[in-house]
């Protein structure tokens, strides 16, 4: 052979007379064998660092890239042979299509956990005026006298009060009032110009006989926006079996789901890892208790949570005696978008009822988010009214339990991390959501729900947030002390049975 053809055939990178023990390695192989160990190490650091695999799947899974991506470099960067480099080009694009797809969702499963592990809370507190005011900005407020509302004075409050008095260049008038009620009455009937309060209490306000609409009477000209963590992290029980407790707040919202506002579902989770139990409990929104700030004075509970979620979790743990280590909490939005993603939920209802244009058979009814919001939302088709509000929460909560714990949600899987994004937020900490996944894929077990009620005596009295007479609910402390006893069970391991 002439030096011309031997220099082609070397010069294409296919020499084939080259001996097997020493293979030629050319730049073009050694940049594919790098690009593909970088996707595939990327692959594992990602699998490792979401901590969602248990050992039985985790080894395999890392044996099984390993391997691959030793034949993988074996087969593209040696050129000994055209097919051999091909095949190995060939397998290459599809192992590293599969584990880059397949990395990107789990990191964005990842990061939508993360997302929505926070315990920031949001807190407004705003300038209101009456609607026909002609007011446009604070500057517009010159001269006007404020009212304030004693009990709701904190440094916040104070904030906006020393906003206003920089802004219009000295003192401002203050008018205090008694209650909330007393507040809005002073602005409707012109005895102040603007009040200064938070959005909360007007929704509490909205519930008294003759103030339905108010916020439709009132027009913001100036909000200040408080972002803040609440308690300090609980850290995650010491054995991945250990028990915890976790309060499930529903808040009375489509917006942002960590503003402070009412909480209309309030549901005491406790979970038992080891034995695979959970016990649901609900707790009327009505119930008339004392809030954990408010020096022993009752209140409804709902009305907690236009304090921050932390008081309504820690009055829940005042009723029930106990320390409520984590919350949970969803806005409406958020509860049709996970529903829908889930590709609806089966719900069984004790009765047969209408509301709305949506019908509920007696037993199993297929939902979807529209229709799983009115059934939890539901209350004067029933005799028992809220307490029946609060079995149907905790059916729909099941009904999400059941649609997770499937196969069904892996064919779901990002439309649910899409869903969660803004809808929820806990303060769960991610390694004990990893180990709770982990288990179950180690595991495969089924839960044993199990959802009781509290229950109570309607009565008329007036409510810490609100002056004025309002319904309350007067608590049974016989199915208290029963919720109780079923709590300290699943604690101890025991199995338990509904009521």
């Amino acid at each position: 052979m002439s030096d011309q053809g031997k220099k082609e055939m070397q010069g294409n990178g296919f020499n084939e007379e080259i001996p097997a023990g020493r293979r030629r390695f050319t730049a073009p192989g050694i940049l594919m064998a790098v690009l593909i160990a970088v996707v595939h190490v990327g692959f594992l650091t990602v699998l490792l660092r979401s901590q969602l695999l248990p050992g039985k799947l985790l080894t395999p899974m890392i044996v099984a890239v390993v391997v691959l991506l030793v034949l993988e470099i074996f087969l593209v960067a040696s050129h000994e042979k055209k097919g051999r480099f091909w095949t190995g080009f060939v397998l290459s694009l599809l192992v590293t299509a599969v584990l880059a797809m397949g990395g990107l969702y789990l990191q964005r499963g990842v990061a939508a956990l993360n997302n929505i592990t926070t315990s920031e809370q949001v807190d407004h507190v705003n300038v209101y005026v009456r609607k026909d005011d002609p007011a446009q900005s604070v500057e517009d407020l010159a001269g006007y006298t404020f009212g304030e509302n004693q009990k709701d004075s904190d440094e916040h409050i104070l904030s906006v009060f020393e906003y206003l008095s920089e802004t219009l260049g000295g003192d401002v008038s203050v008018k205090k009032c008694q209650k909330p009620v007393d507040l809005v009455d002073a602005l409707l009937d012109g005895d102040v110009d603007a009040i200064v309060t938070r959005e909360g209490y007007l929704e509490v306000l909205e519930e008294l006989p003759g103030y339905d609409g108010l916020r439709e009477q009132l027009r913001s000209v100036y909000q200040m926006e408080f972002r803040e963590q609440s308690e300090e992290p609980v850290a995650p029980p010491q054995q991945a079996s250990d028990a915890f407790t976790v309060y499930i707040s529903g808040i009375d919202t489509y917006g942002d789901v960590t503003a402070r506002s009412r909480s209309d579902v309030n549901i005491l989770a406790t979970i038992n890892p080891k034995t695979h139990q959970i016990l649901l409990v609900s707790t009327p929104r009505d119930y008339f208790v004392p809030l954990s700030i408010s020096d022993g004075i009752p209140d409804k509970l709902t009305h907690a949570g236009i304090y921050g979620v932390d008081v309504s979790k820690d009055t829940v743990g005042m009723i029930y005696d106990m320390d409520v280590d984590y919350f949970f909490r969803v806005n409406f939005s958020g509860f049709k978008d996970i529903i829908d993603s889930l590709g609806g939920i089966t719900v069984y209802s004790d009765y047969e009822f209408s509301a709305g244009k949506y019908h509920y058979n007696k037993g199993e009814n297929v939902l979807d988010g529209a229709s799983a919001l009115r059934f939890a939302r539901e209350r004067y088709s029933f005799n028992e009214g809220d307490r029946q509000r609060g079995r149907n929460q905790m059916a729909v909560i099941q009904g999400v339990i059941d649609k997770v714990m499937s196969p069904e949600i892996l064919k779901n899987y990002s439309s649910l991390l899409q869903s969660i994004e803004g809808n929820f937020q806990t303060s769960v900490p991610y390694d004990l959501i990893a180990s709770l996944v982990r288990d179950q894929l180690n595991s495969g077990a089924r839960w044993n729900v199990v959802t009781y009620s509290v229950n109570g005596t309607g009565g008329t009295e007036i409510p810490y947030s609100m002056g004025q007479y309002a319904y309350v609910m007067y608590p049974d402390q016989s199915t208290v002390d029963t919720a109780k006893e079923l709590m300290k069970q699943v604690c101890d391991g025991q199995t338990i049975t509904a009521p």
